[in-house]
């Protein structure tokens, strides 16, 4: 942007003030419920599905669907989102969008690095001034420390989840060791049954278990630190949360403020939406990831789980593992104890400025706690 000094108060990565940002977006921060110190301030949460799947859509179309409604109804000017590279599809490119009909464009999953809020500043430029922006949440932090000074007569927040990022060049190389026809495949998703599915360009597909999943090939720089050390899996300054992880085999939804009911309410008879459901407890699942990431973080290689027993274990989990809601929580924990040992390992000065209050509760449980250096600024509590 045209004063890239402005990444020093609105970087994620350099001094996150979550309470801060929750009370211009939401109104409020989050409270001590349970589900808000997981998911950050909400109204609501649903399981949700679009009556009718839209065609190359990452699931039925949600998040698309919700910025090509904002257009359709005059609601905004423009939509910020990524749509593919021309040389290649798996890369994000930024793009402005007008027209609702382009907004098929914006559908699917993308690896990679793309600077999406370089596009604020030329949306501007074009006159306009209502704005909908489809981020993941180190873009939608950004993008709210810098909103007072926008000008914008309205701004909608779409938030996706998103938990771990990488070069595109790394994505391929992962592709390569899940399938032996790496270009053929065409969509790859993670999904709350512990499953990745794979579709590829002949209409075939293909689910590999978390558990057999390559990641002690990967190379211990594939996620850069920052991802090993985000503090915001779920996106709590979007209006509007659309994820996967308490979904059950739909989408999930967290409503948090106003601006998001409206955006679901623009959907009308196009959604289809129910409640959560809730099953097992995650307290021993997150204490095994614990001791793992204790491990790496520490140096040391990840284990690789002996092959005989990997196809007992993937058996078992989609039958034993939190499903729903406790999966989400599941995740979110994982999450944060990652974020507190990566970043105590590899760069210990950093722990009061980078890990907020939020960090602290959910990772109290498993008995890490801030050293006296390490208190966050904005919390006394913690």
């Amino acid at each position: 942007m045209a004063d890239p000094s402005a990444c020093g108060t609105a970087c994620q990565f350099i001094a996150p003030e979550y309470a801060e940002s929750e009370m211009v977006a939401h109104g409020r921060a989050a409270s001590e419920r349970p589900d808000e110190v997981h998911f950050g301030v909400h109204q609501r949460i649903v399981r949700a599905r679009m009556a009718h799947s839209a065609e190359g859509a990452q699931w039925t179309g949600i998040t698309t669907g919700l910025a090509a409604e904002l257009l359709e109804q005059g609601k905004v000017d423009a939509v910020l989102a990524m749509v593919p590279s021309d040389d290649d599809k798996w890369r994000p490119k930024p793009a402005l969008i007008t027209d609702a009909a382009d907004m098929t464009r914006a559908r699917g999953m993308r690896m990679g690095y793309a600077p999406l809020l370089a596009l604020l500043e030329p949306a501007l430029e074009a006159g306009h001034k209502r704005l909908a922006v489809i981020g993941i949440p180190c873009q939608i932090h950004a993008l709210r420390k810098l909103e007072a000074e926008l000008g914008l007569e309205r701004l909608y927040v779409i938030g996706t989840p998103c938990s771990d990022n990488t070069t595109t060049e790394n994505f391929h190389t992962f592709l390569e060791l899940l399938d032996d026809r790496p270009e053929r495949i065409t969509y790859l998703e993670f999904r709350a049954d512990y499953q990745v599915e794979l579709r590829f360009d002949d209409g075939t597909k293909r689910e590999i278990p978390f558990l057999k999943l390559p990641i002690s090939k990967l190379p211990s720089d594939f996620f850069p630190l920052t991802c090993r050390t985000c503090v915001d899996y779920t996106n709590r300054l979007a209006d509007i949360t659309v994820g996967y992880m308490g979904g059950t085999g739909e989408q999930w939804l967290i409503v948090r403020n106003e601006r998001g009911e409206e955006l679901l309410a623009d959907l009308d008879d196009k959604i289809i939406t129910g409640p959560v459901a809730s099953k097992g407890k995650r307290e021993s699942h997150v204490r095994g990831f614990m001791a793992n990431v204790e491990r790496a973080a520490g140096g040391l290689p990840l284990r690789a789980m002996p092959d005989w027993v990997r196809p007992i274990v993937a058996f078992m989990m989609p039958k034993i593992g939190p499903k729903g809601q406790e999966f989400a929580r599941t995740r979110v924990e994982m999450k944060a104890i990652e974020t507190v040992l990566h970043l105590r390992a590899a760069m210990p000065k950093k722990m009061r400025s980078m890990v907020p209050a939020h960090i602290w509760k959910l990772v109290a449980p498993y008995g890490l706690v801030p050293e006296k250096d390490e208190k966050p600024a904005d919390d006394k509590a913690a």
